[in-house]
């Protein structure tokens, strides 16, 4: 009985060994993945504020974009970015919280819902470009809004609505469901019970996903190229109804001139955008933080 179990023994313990080398090795490889992801970012970030660093100044953010690359700046680009964003976070977010509530804590379970579910994923990853065709044609051409602020609001709106839902939906149901059913337990309503403890207890992971998403609004060119945004503005926007350039746009149309000093103009740009978008990732974190003391 034990020579024929020796054997036995021995194959397991080499099938073991096996497996705990291949989880030792993949290991070096995903790190090594990782690490050679940094080492190019660092690279790129540090070229990037090496060329841009001369030309950021204050003049750089208040001054119009000009032809002349010495006075040429940003201010047109920064105050269309945040009107457009403020205007997508007005007209998005309060629609995929509800969406995402609606889904959780309402909505029957049949097939319909798995359907929504679904194209809720796939919207999630189809690429910029579409949701631009899609602004051009709905919005800038069948509603007659135009190139505006308020078109190009939309368009981002939709484009971010999907990711927005899905990451509000996967928050909400890591809520416990004990804090659901002692709630009921104690006589709220379902509405009672969603707003004081389900919300506060998803905020973290809702307020998350949403700035990451505003977060990829606010770095998008080419939805907004093709709804009309223009690459030359020298004036402040008004109202919603106004032509726009963002930063991205602006930042772009700095590239393709054959100048280096343009191209520096460039690269100062692109560490405004890293700023802004470094400054939403940490509003993030501390939300998210602050959320979970509570």
């Amino acid at each position: 009985m034990s020579l024929r179990s020796e054997p036995m023994d021995l194959h397991a313990t080499g099938a073991v060994a096996r497996r705990q080398l291949a989880s030792r090795a993949s290991r070096y490889v995903f790190f090594g993945a990782t690490l050679i992801g940094v080492v190019v970012l660092l690279f790129l970030a540090v070229d990037t504020v090496r060329v841009g660093s001369d030309p950021l100044s204050i003049d750089f953010l208040t001054n119009y974009p000009s032809r002349f690359a010495e006075r040429a700046g940003l201010r047109s680009g920064i105050l269309g970015t945040l009107w457009v964003m403020v205007a997508t976070i007005v007209l998005a977010i309060p629609i995929a919280i509800g969406t995402a509530i609606y889904i959780t804590e309402f909505a029957p379970r049949n097939r319909l819902l798995t359907l929504i579910e679904l194209n809720l994923a796939n919207l999630a990853g189809v690429p910029s470009i579409i949701y631009g065709i899609l602004g051009l044609a709905v919005f800038v051409r069948l509603l007659s809004l135009g190139p505006s602020i308020i078109a190009g609001a939309l368009t981002l709106a939709i484009m971010i609505l999907p990711m927005t839902v899905i990451a509000s939906v996967e928050a909400i149901r890591q809520v416990p469901p004990s804090m659901r059913d002692g709630s009921l337990a104690l006589g709220a309503t379902r509405w009672q019970t969603v707003w004081h403890h389900v919300l506060p207890g998803a905020m973290p992971g809702i307020m998350t996903g949403t700035i990451l998403a505003i977060s990829r609004a606010a770095g998008e060119t080419a939805a907004l190229i093709m709804v009309g945004a223009a690459g030359f503005i020298a004036f402040d926007p008004q109202s919603v109804t106004d032509d726009f350039t963002v930063v991205p746009i602006q930042i772009y149309n700095w590239t393709t001139v054959p100048n280096e000093d343009f191209r520096a103009l460039a690269a100062s740009g692109i560490i405004v955008m890293m700023v802004f978008i470094l400054g939403l990732n940490l509003a993030a974190a501390l939300i998210r933080e602050r959320f979970r003391r509570y």
